[in-house]
């Protein structure tokens, strides 16, 4: 890869939607990328869409697991490595498949990992100042949103 030229021209995305993703795992592939000679990685992440093909509610509490970690694997990673984070909503699996999880119901769940991102982390804080610009009173994140 070193040689082909390619690290110059694109930069790799490393995607991964679980709650549990291997935090060590990615510091380690960055690593790999690093010595390929690519200067720069993303990460891609999702809000929705990536817990089911027949879902219909978004889960809040499995996508902001997902973006805790990848907050984990940015903080043990090189300060200059990372360019960005692409959060992805899957609405369905393939062409064939019917829709899953529609925006609407999701928009609390990319509310929760846009304020987790920005605040590099998830507290009662964070979760009051999600409630409040939502006009939610109670946001749900370990049970579906009622």
């Amino acid at each position: 890869l070193s040689e082909s030229g390619v690290p110059q021209l694109v930069q790799p995305m490393i995607w991964d939607y679980a709650a549990d993703l291997d935090v060590e795992g990615k510091v380690h592939l960055i690593e790999k990328y690093r010595r390929c000679g690519f200067s720069k990685v993303w990460f891609a992440s999702a809000f929705k869409g990536a817990t089911g093909v027949n879902q219909s509610l978004t889960l809040i509490g499995h996508h902001l697991k997902n973006h805790l970690q990848w907050l984990k694997v940015a903080s043990n990673s090189p300060a200059d490595v990372l360019e960005g984070i692409a959060l992805t909503g899957w609405q369905r699996y393939d062409h064939f498949s019917v829709l899953c999880e529609l925006l609407p119901v999701a928009i609390p769940s990319l509310a929760v990992c846009l304020q987790a991102l920005e605040n590099g982390g998830y507290s009662e804080k964070t979760k009051e100042n999600v409630e409040k610009l939502l006009g939610m009173p109670n946001l749900e994140t370990e049970t579906f949103m009622r």
